[in-house]
C-alpha cells in the first residue's frame, strides 16, 4: 500500500512561483479588461456632431460626401467641387473647384 502524504509538506519553491505568477497574471488581465471598458464608455458618452435637417445647395449640385466642422460644412459633390456652407447648411460661403 502507498503511504498518504503529510499534510504539512511544504510546496516546492518553483511551485510556489508559479502560484505567484499566474496570481499576477490574473490580476494584470483584470486591470486591462477594466481599463477597456472605461475607454468604451468614455469614447461612447462622447456627441456626435449635429447636421442640420436640409443642405441648401446651388441647382444641379449632387453631393458626394459631407464634413462638419465647428462653424461651417464642406460638401463635395459629383460636378468636382467642394461647396463651404454656413453652419446651418442655409448659406453658400465658399465653392472650390477641384480640377
Amino acid at each position: 500500500m502507498t503511504k498518504a502524504p503529510e499534510e504539512n509538506t511544504p510546496f516546492p519553491q518553483e511551485l510556489i512561483w508559479l502560484k505567484r505568477l499566474v496570481i499576477i497574471l490574473a490580476g494584470v488581465m483584470i486591470a486591462g479588461f477594466l481599463v477597456l471598458i472605461a475607454t468604451l464608455v468614455i469614447r461612447l458618452r462622447e456627441s456626435t456632431p449635429v447636421f442640420p435637417e436640409t443642405l441648401s445647395l446651388p441647382k444641379g449640385a449632387t453631393p458626394l460626401s459631407i464634413t462638419r466642422a465647428a462653424d461651417w460644412i464642406a460638401v463635395v459633390t459629383t460636378e468636382n467641387e467642394i461647396l463651404i456652407l454656413s453652419a446651418d447648411g442655409q448659406s453658400l460661403l465658399q465653392t472650390l473647384k477641384i480640377d
